[in-house]
C-alpha cells in the first residue's frame, strides 16, 4: 500500500469512519499472520496472537505518529506480540517438569513423502528449516524474503541499526543454507 493510501487510511479510522478499521485489517491481515504463523507453529494460537495485533493496533491509532510507514509500525506491534509470546512459553516450559512419558515431548515421525509433489516436498523442507531457525532470524527472514519488507523498514521496527538487520539476515541466511544442505545429506 502506497504511503499516501496508509496516511489516508489510519486518518479514516481516526475518525472512526464505518468500515475503516475493517478495512485495514483486510489490508494488513495476511501480512501479520503470516509473520506471526512463523515464530509460532500452532495455527490457532497464531490466529489468537494476529486478534492480539490488531487490538493492539486499534488502541494504538491515536498515538500511531506516522513517523513510519503503517506497515512497519505493524511489523514492529508483532516482532512485541511474538517477543511476549515467546517469553510466556519460556515461563511455561520452566514451570513444567518435562518427562519422557510426556506426550508433548515426543518428536513427531517425519512423513512418507511423495515424490509427485516435489513443489511441496521442497516448500515444506524450507518451512521446516526456517522453524528450526532462532525466532528473531525468522522474523528477518519472513519480513524481508517473504512479505518484501525493505532494510530499513525492518532496522526500524525492530529498533535496530541497519547494519545489524543486515548482518542478521546474512546470518540467517547463512544457517539456513546449512540446515537446506544438511537435509540434503
Amino acid at each position: 500500500m502506497e504511503p499516501a493510501r496508509e496516511r489516508e487510511l489510519v486518518d479514516r479510522c481516526r475518525r472512526e469512519e464505518p468500515g475503516a478499521f475493517e478495512e485495514l485489517i483486510e489490508q494488513f491481515k495476511n501480512l501479520v499472520f503470516a509473520l506471526i504463523a512463523r515464530t509460532v507453529p500452532d495455527r490457532s494460537r497464531a490466529e489468537d496472537l494476529a486478534q492480539d495485533v490488531f487490538l493492539r493496533v486499534h488502541r494504538g491509532l491515536p498515538y500511531f505518529r506516522g513517523e513510519a510507514r503503517l506497515s512497519t509500525w505493524l511489523y514492529r506491534i508483532v516482532v512485541n506480540v511474538c517477543s511476549q509470546e515467546r517469553s510466556e512459553q519460556r515461563s511455561r516450559a520452566a514451570s513444567r517438569h518435562m518427562s519422557l512419558d510426556d506426550p508433548d515431548s515426543r518428536v513427531a515421525a517425519p512423513s512418507t513423502v511423495d515424490r509427485r509433489f516435489s513443489d511441496f516436498e521442497l516448500r515444506d523442507r524450507l518451512e521446516k528449516a526456517i522453524e528450526q531457525l532462532p525466532a528473531q532470524y525468522r522474523l528477518l527472514i519472513a519480513g524481508h524474503y517473504l512479505q518484501g519488507l525493505q532494510y530499513e523498514d525492518l532496522a526500524e521496527a525492530m529498533k535496530m541499526p541497519l547494519g545489524t538487520v543486515k548482518t542478521q539476515l546474512h546470518r540467517a541466511k547463512r544457517q539456513l543454507r546449512e540446515l537446506l544442505e544438511g537435509d540434503l545429506k
